[in-house]
């Protein structure tokens, strides 16, 4: 199945649930959403999308959250806390820097864990609960690992997060402990814990969280909607572009899914569906070099480096999806160095937004762009912003301005301000 903005809606298969089933995006499969555990398909191995026989309105979404949307999930509720309805915010600063038309932030991290992997998880977990499951797992570089601890915890069923030791933000490792997970912290980087954990989960041993599992990226397809209508609320126009930082590739999957639906559902036209342009680390660009070789496949990066814990991934997992998601809309892959992260970062602090290094990625992308011509200044741009700035307070800190000490006394205050 090919992964275009063109595809007519699909009929419900005889094994779907309730006009939900699974359907494989290489092949012909679908089944079942529910009957079995599945994380890739059974014929050729390929990745695994949740379908939908019905794609609802704007009209049909109420309340507010990842909740709003639940007639465009598979399931009705989730185990909540409230997450989603993240602010899209103004940041003069950098939209007056780049002169592009206008410009928001959505800043995922002001969701109840720090990140936007609380919008998968919300979801992930119900359908582990639905399934029967009783132990939950995953890969991560700190933040899946917090939310899914914080989920698990919630639902009160056991979780186990495989870390790549010593390379995992102090604040991130400090939730899922404080949330009760079992940490293993293995003696490899992120694509070697996700390959043990995925074949646990493939012995039966737990059930995988990570954004492999197609109903994770359902939660997270709901950030596309949200930009829609608080772009739309606040400037009464859509977003051409939203340039986001890439790891796993998971939200640009999801973003290009959510509008890929509101095309068959009516709400958008083909060409109104905005630009997807990802950014990468330099230390850690796989997605880059195969979109600006135009490969069919990404090639594993087995050395990553970066000071963007969040994104120092080799092996996208969900690059079969992010590829077309980029193609299809006309946008493109840029990869960033750590000093511009940093940087951006700081700009960001400027105008009163706190962000962790992976999430100014996105900005980085969007200046070297513009220097580039490839992102022009009529263009309305969402640069999404993925975690919060405590969840690496050393980098915050590193990127900061440096404490002065000072005396216990106000006449050595005054003398140090008035120097």
């Amino acid at each position: 199945m090919n992964l275009t903005l063109s595809n007519p809606t699909a009929s419900a298969p005889d094994s779907a649930d309730d006009g939900v089933w699974l359907a494989c995006i290489d092949c012909e499969w679908t089944g079942a959403p529910f009957d079995e555990i599945r994380y890739r398909c059974p014929d050729c191995d390929g990745l695994l999308e949740v379908r939908y026989a019905d794609h609802p309105t704007f009209d049909d979404f109420e309340g507010h959250g990842v909740w709003r949307y639940a007639d465009a999930l598979p399931v009705e509720s989730g185990v909540s806390i409230e997450e989603g309805n993240t602010p899209l915010y103004e940041v003069p600063t950098i939209e007056d820097e780049t002169g592009v038309n206008a410009l928001r932030v959505k800043h995922e991290g002001m969701n109840p864990t720090g990140s936007f992997k609380d919008r998968g998880m919300t979801l992930g977990v119900k359908v582990a609960e639905k399934l029967g499951v009783s132990r939950l797992a995953c890969a991560s570089t700190g933040n899946t690992s917090a939310a899914l601890a914080c989920y698990g915890a919630r639902a009160g069923t056991e979780v186990l997060v495989l870390l790549p030791a010593g390379k995992v933000a102090a604040g991130k490792v400090a939730q899922a402990s404080l949330h009760g997970a079992r940490i293993l912290e293995v003696d490899g980087n992120f694509d070697d814990c996700l390959d043990i954990v995925s074949e646990l989960a493939n012995r039966g041993e737990a059930y995988l969280l990570n954004s492999l599992n197609p109903f994770r990226l359902e939660g997270q397809k709901t950030i596309g909607l949200e930009i829609i209508e608080q772009f739309r609320d606040q400037t009464g126009d859509l977003p051409d572009r939203i340039v986001l930082p890439v790891g796993n590739a998971g939200n640009t999957s999801a973003l290009f899914k959510a509008f890929r639906e509101l095309v068959a559902a009516g709400e958008l036209t083909s060409d109104e569906v905005p630009v997807l342009t990802g950014v990468q680390a330099e230390g850690a660009a796989p997605m880059v070099e195969a979109v600006e070789n135009d490969a069919d496949e990404i090639r594993r990066w087995d050395e990553v480096e970066t000071i963007a814990t969040a994104i120092r991934i080799g092996n996208p997992v969900n690059s079969p999806k992010a590829l077309p998601a980029i193609r299809e809309t006309g946008g493109t892959a840029v990869a960033v160095t750590d000093e511009e992260i940093t940087d951006a970062q700081r700009t960001l602090a400027r105008d009163g937004i706190g962000v962790e290094p992976a999430s100014a990625a996105s900005v980085a992308g969007l200046r070297k762009l513009r220097e580039s011509g490839e992102i022009t200044a009529d263009e309305n741009v969402v640069c999404l912003t993925t975690g919060h700035l405590l969840k690496d307070p050393d980098a915050a800190a590193a990127a900061g301005v440096e404490p002065e000490p000072v005396p216990a006394d106000t006449d050595d205050v005054l003398d140090l301000l008035h120097r």
